[in-house]
């Protein structure tokens, strides 16, 4: 009698085929201006901060730098004191399909890699690492749908689209709302980004950490209206867009989200990130988690 075993396109890919190997490592009295400055200058969402001894203690993200925004403190205050901790690890050798396990059962977004001693930091794992190693390996497999050059009959294959994996709700504020206000909205639903519409609730701007971040930096108050720092235009795509196509977009932007449309650019219907791609597994298609037959 066959015997029916699941697998998917993580199965036996090790953590360290997936992991970025440069970790930024700050000390834990370096100030939040310059752990700012840090992430603007290698694009990244976090830093590792480090005793005396160079033992990492905690981290400190975007998100922790939004918080420090909206609560007054002092762009020259020690990343300490604003830091969360101990950071979470994974090991060279971890199989890639449980350390995303863990990403999402403790609702972080990254996974610090420990080297063959245990005690050095050697990498960081985070969801567009993982969707961009998945990317790489849809691209190359002799099943995927990027290689069947012509389509079969409908239902033997299925492409997947933007609107099979997208968020349909979108947290949106208005353009004259304040900075207060978006950063409650982005802390309440735990998001990256909020669309900003004007009066007539057209899309016309997106507030990310980012664009927060550097906002404290520059020594804007929390009271200016979402407009005067808003990014523009509305990164975007169609609903009915192959989800391959919108993973290669938000990867040649270097963004972690995209906002969908179904007809009209300016009328917002859903949100993708690429923990949304990640959770599914695969970037392009179900070649990958189709079961195989094992004979007993």
């Amino acid at each position: 009698m066959p015997l029916v075993e699941k697998r998917n396109v993580l199965s036996g890919i090790k953590v360290k085929e997936a992991m970025r190997r440069q970790v930024i490592q700050l000390p834990h009295n370096a100030s939040i201006d310059y752990g700012i400055n840090r992430m603007i200058k290698y694009k990244i969402n976090s830093v590792l901060l480090v005793d005396e001894l160079k033992q990492p203690i905690g981290v400190v993200s975007k998100t922790d730098l939004m918080s420090a925004f909206y609560a007054g403190y002092a762009i020259t205050a020690p990343l300490a004191g604003i830091m969360i901790g101990p950071p979470l690890f994974c090991y060279l050798d971890d199989e890639l399909e449980s350390s995303l396990d863990t990403m999402r059962g403790n609702g972080i977004h990254r996974l610090y890699v420990l080297g063959a001693d245990y005690n050095e930091v050697v990498g960081v794992l985070s969801y567009p690492d993982i969707v961009g190693l998945l990317y790489r390996y849809c691209r190359a497999c002799d099943k995927g749908l990027f290689n069947i050059r012509r389509q079969r009959e409908e239902g033997q294959f299925r492409k997947l689209k933007v609107k099979d994996v997208m968020t349909p709700s979108v947290s949106a504020y208005l353009e004259n709302e304040t900075l207060t206000q978006v950063i409650e909205g982005l802390t309440m639903h735990r998001m990256g980004a909020v669309l900003i519409r004007d009066t007539k609730g057209k899309a016309v701007g997106v507030v990310s950490k980012t664009d927060l971040i550097i906002a404290y930096k520059h020594g804007v108050v929390v009271d200016v209206t979402a407009a005067s720092v808003m990014s523009a235009p509305v990164k975007s795509c169609n609903a009915n867009s192959y989800l391959s196509a919108a993973i290669q977009q938000m990867l040649l932007m270097d963004v972690q989200r995209i906002f969908v449309f179904a007809n009209d650019p300016g009328e917002i219907i859903g949100v993708l990130s690429l923990s949304d791609a990640a959770s599914i597994r695969s970037g392009s298609c179900r070649a990958c988690t189709s079961s195989r037959l094992m004979q007993k």
